[in-house]
């Protein structure tokens, strides 16, 4: 036994009770801001801001014209921070992201190089169609979104604080395009789908966007409430029973250490750990978005889906048999109930 084992550890940190009413009802607000702007996508909504306040990157998935582009301005507007836009294209070069040095000459003849940040040195990053870019310039991007900070003519800069990436992808059309690979799709704390919104939302919307006047969304945050509701969300503690349901969801969506011989055979392979690590964050953010400071069960199953649709695969058997990956995962999540 050492010195140190004889001390007395520190208790781990709590949540302060006051700041984080605060922060939830600034919370609240940004939801019911935003969704007066982009009618009908509620799920989306919370899920991207889940995402956000956990600390990582999320993947929008749907077909045009479903708001993919004005949620992302949308969140940059309503939290207050830097939001730019990149449409990938196949002829994006890497420094068009995250930026190159230029031969500058001041007025004495005297040459220097000097950085011009690309648009990757923002705080809220939309990347439009990402899977249409070359794999070299989604290597670039997804380094960036990992260490944050890009390397450039051997010169580390590091990226403005908060730093997020939303990437969108059209499930429609992949001709001409370079799908993600699974290393780089794990880089995404969640992959949220865009459905069509119902008849009522989309009557609201119609109504609101077509007439004279729209009202622009108002800032309700910024980037410092934001950086102190991200820190928030790690002080939140989790119950045993939380930690064992995502445990036992993780460890069950792997071929090489489920229970199920069925599942055995239909899973190709499945998530890492840090699918657990982001089902941990994110179950956490999404409680603190509901007004709760500490997360249920209730949100480890809402959030399996986002957290293992682009972590998994199944089997050419299993897909040639007719199965979905939404039907496993749901047989995995039926479990946990």
């Amino acid at each position: 036994m050492t010195a140190s084992d004889t001390q007395p550890q520190p208790a781990p940190t709590q949540p302060d009770v006051r700041e984080a009413d605060r922060l939830c009802a600034h919370l609240q607000a940004v939801q019911q801001e935003t969704a007066r702007v982009i009618f009908g996508q509620g799920k989306v909504i919370n899920q991207t801001l889940t995402a956000i306040l956990a600390g990582g990157h999320a993947l929008l998935v749907g077909a045009p014209g479903l708001g993919k582009t004005l949620l992302v301005t949308t969140l940059g507007t309503v939290l207050g921070l830097d939001a730019r836009r990149v449409q990938f294209t196949p002829d994006l070069m890497p420094s068009d992201i995250t930026g190159s040095e230029i031969l500058d000459e001041d007025a004495s003849g005297h040459r220097s190089f000097r950085f011009v940040p690309g648009p990757v040195f923002c705080q809220l990053l939309m990347a439009d169609e990402i899977n249409r870019a070359s794999p070299r310039t989604q290597s670039a991007l997804l380094q960036a979104m990992q260490e944050r900070r890009v390397a450039v003519a051997g010169a580390e800069h590091k990226l403005p604080q908060p730093f997020h990436v939303l990437a969108t992808q059209n499930p429609l059309e992949q001709e001409g395009t370079y799908p993600l690979p699974e290393a780089q799709l794990d880089r995404f704390m969640l992959q949220i789908p865009l459905t069509f919104p119902d008849a009522e939302s989309e009557r609201a919307m119609l109504l609101a966007t077509t007439g004279a006047e729209q009202a622009p969304p108002q800032q309700v945050m910024s980037a410092e409430s934001l950086i102190a509701a991200q820190a928030l969300v790690r002080t939140l503690p989790v119950g045993e029973k939380i930690v064992d349901a995502i445990l036992a969801l993780v460890r069950s969506a792997r071929p090489e250490t489920t229970q199920d011989e069925t599942l055995r055979g239909q899973i190709a392979w499945g998530p890492g750990s840090r699918a657990a690590q982001a089902l941990m964050l994110a179950t956490r953010a999404r409680a603190l978005l509901d007004g709760r400071l500490s997360p249920s069960l209730d949100d480890v199953i809402a959030l399996a889906r986002p957290v293992l649709a682009h972590r998994m695969a199944l089997t050419f058997a299993a897909r040639a048999e007719g199965v979905h990956l939404d039907d496993v995962i749901t047989r995995l999540v039926n479990r946990l109930g």
